[in-house]
């Protein structure tokens, strides 16, 4: 078993909706098929970490009131490695996912109470890697978490901003980024981060901001990291059912990696397998042997 690893935010139920294409205004469609999963970000790369055996610790904000809460907390309180916050009289949210034909997912999320923080709710927490998302920055508790990040023992932090990474509020990303943060973005989100055209430049600006390996995913090319050399590792080959979840479980293997001392190179390898493999089922989860067995090769 590796490092500590502390796990910090959203849990959601993913309302799966499967099309052929986007709706266009006033379109009557009917969708092949809709179903509820466990879901959010932060989630998915837990749950793909605690299935793998790390030494994980999961907090996470569930309200009970609503469709939704009680779904997530029956889930929750399953797991060895999830802490459930639970915030009676408060609502869960939950993600809308449109999949078309071809895999692609866009995300319709309703926010509720999984995004919020306090720092109550993580009294004694110390680890020596500590992920957060962009998502939880840019809430109206977002404030509080980073000063949380400043003052508490996380060790190293990993932070994913997300697809609204540049609309978090400017002065939150400057202190986070002073915190020296290990980076994990898709291509799209890095080149809007650094303001770059190729994600080959981008990694190397937002190496240059943090001090620190930034991760960067390339959709089925792959992936590259940047740690003042340039790594890249093709994707896998795979027919994709959907994308829902896969950039979270590149995210869970990158912190198996990190946290078991692999070199670069090995961990962008594993990351690219469980991503690929998280695009051919249905929905962002794995069962346990097949998490073990993409991640311990």
């Amino acid at each position: 078993m590796g490092k500590r690893i502390f796990v910090y935010g959203s849990t959601c139920v993913d309302v799966i909706i499967r099309l052929d294409h986007l709706p266009v205004s006033q379109e009557d469609m009917h969708p092949s098929g809709q179903s509820f999963r466990m879901g959010g970000c932060a989630y998915n790369v837990a749950n793909i970490l605690g299935k793998a055996g790390s030494d994980i610790h999961f907090v996470s904000p569930v309200g009970t009131q609503g469709i939704y809460g009680p779904f997530v907390l029956e889930n929750l309180r399953k797991e060895a490695w999830s802490s459930p916050v639970v915030l009676s009289g408060r609502e869960n949210g939950c993600c809308y996912c449109l999949v078309e034909q071809n895999g692609e997912r866009t995300f319709l999320s309703v926010h509720g109470v999984e995004y919020s923080f306090s720092s109550s709710w993580v009294k004694d927490i110390a680890a020596d890697y500590t992920y957060i998302c962009g998502l939880e920055v840019e809430e109206n508790t977002g404030e509080e978490l980073v000063n949380w990040l400043e003052s508490a023992p996380c060790g190293q932090i990993v932070y994913a901003p997300g697809p609204r990474g540049t609309q978090i509020p400017g002065n939150r990303t400057k202190r986070l980024m002073q915190l020296h943060p290990i980076l994990h973005l898709n291509q799209h989100e890095a080149m809007e981060m650094a303001g770059k055209e190729t994600p080959q430049e981008a990694a190397r600006v937002l190496y240059q901001n943090t001090g620190r390996t930034v991760f960067i995913t390339l959709g089925e090319k792959g992936a590259l990291a940047y740690d003042g050399e340039l790594h890249s590792e093709k994707g896998f080959r795979t027919e994709v059912t959907d994308t829902i979840g896969a950039g979270d479980a590149h995210a869970a293997a990158v912190l198996f990696g990190l946290s078991e001392g692999l070199p670069v190179q090995s961990i962008l390898e594993r990351a690219n397998r469980v991503a690929s493999a998280v695009a051919h089922v249905a929905g962002s989860t794995l069962d346990e042997r097949t998490i073990k067995s993409l991640l311990y090769v």
